[in-house]
């Protein structure tokens, strides 16, 4: 087996002697060349043609963005961006997963020294599945298609909840990993602002990211979406994203009036390396809800959301899960697939539509 060949994009020496010494002392990868801000690296890349690039978000001359735009459109190559603990570095983040990165490393903070045992594990695995990407990166060319309203003569505006008084009776269960941001936006903006169901959304993503997700996608979606808080009530016409480091479940609340779901942030163990784990928001939904559900398993590592799905099921639920053709990491789908348990298999490009006709 060749190694992994990688490019160190980093204007910091001190980061660049560091993700090198990690990517170096990895079995099966190396560092194939550095560079010190986008402009170098644009020039290297022609030479060394490397696996996969990490790549700094802000540097001098050419910043990350800009190379990465130049990147995926010129030469695309799988590229992990690493990403600051602010604001301003999560919105850019998200950016630069819709430009086509394939993932990003949150940079430790603090003493970096002390804290960059924190990433070594989690960058040689980002590494790895990235280079699995090769022949799957595109840069992103045409918005996606809108679905047509389901019921006639509805405003194309995002709703206000103000039906918040209207007892739930459909809801949308999504799980995704690896590739997981850039897929929810070519599905999410789809789905019609008249959408009679509530929508749960665990993307695996560390805290401090899921916000700026959350904010991004409702700005280009008719439905509103959010970053789900702890106790709020579940309504039709909203999506809500599980917060980074919190498994996101539901519990049901029966009055006088009405049968209501409630969301719970846990943060209980990790369930197979992941909080929030799209098992545990399923398994919760099927175990709390009393009518239709759906679910969703869209590309990702590994096979989070098997279980779920087959609870789905169990409770006469519907599953969905993304063709091969279309995902980045083809495993949580090919782990739900295998269980039996999903109804339909279909490229991204799809899912939307079938996520209306499973309602």
């Amino acid at each position: 087996m060749k190694p992994i060949r990688v490019l160190v994009v980093d204007d910091s020496a001190f980061m660049r002697k560091v993700i090198s010494d990690i990517v170096n002392q990895a079995p099966g990868l190396e560092v194939a060349g550095i560079a010190r801000d986008g402009a170098d690296a644009l020039k290297k890349i022609q030479d060394i043609k490397p696996d996969v690039i990490t790549m700094d978000i802000e540097m001098p001359v050419l910043d990350g963005m800009s190379a990465l735009e130049r990147i995926m459109q010129n030469n695309p190559v799988p590229v992990i961006m690493l990403s600051s603990l602010t604001k301003d570095g999560a919105e850019k983040t998200m950016k630069a997963l819709e430009l086509g990165a394939v993932d990003f490393i949150a940079k430790p903070s603090g003493q970096i020294s002390l804290d960059i045992d924190k990433i070594q594990n989690q960058l040689v695995e980002k590494i790895v599945i990235a280079a699995g990407t090769k022949n799957k990166i595109t840069h992103r060319s045409n918005p996606p298609r809108p679905i047509r309203e389901i019921v006639p003569n509805i405003p194309n505006t995002k709703m206000n909840l103000d039906n918040k008084h209207q007892e739930l009776n459909k809801l949308v269960l999504i799980g995704t990993s690896t590739g997981g941001p850039k897929a929810l936006q070519d599905v999410i903006p789809t789905l019609p602002s008249s959408i009679n169901a509530g929508i749960l959304i665990v993307q695996h993503m560390p805290p401090g990211f899921t916000k700026s997700l959350a904010e991004r996608l409702d700005s280009m979606s008719r439905i509103k979406v959010k970053e789900a808080e702890h106790g709020e009530k579940v309504v039709s016409g909203c999506a809500y994203i599980a917060p980074g480091d919190s498994h996101m479940l539901v519990k049901s609340h029966v009055s006088d009036q009405a049968r209501s779901l409630y969301i719970v942030l846990d943060k209980s163990a990790p369930i197979g390396g992941h909080r929030p784990a799209v098992n545990s928001m399923m398994e919760s939904a099927a175990d709390q809800f009393w009518a239709h559900m759906v679910g969703v398993i869209m590309t990702g590592m590994g096979s989070d959301g098997a279980e779920g799905i087959k609870q789905i099921k169990a409770k006469n639920g519907k599953n969905i899960a993304e063709d091969k053709s279309s995902c980045i990491v083809y495993g949580m789908p090919k782990a739900a697939a295998e269980t039996g348990a999903v109804d339909k298999v279909v490229p991204l490009n799809e899912i939307g539509d079938w996520i209306v006709r499973m309602l």
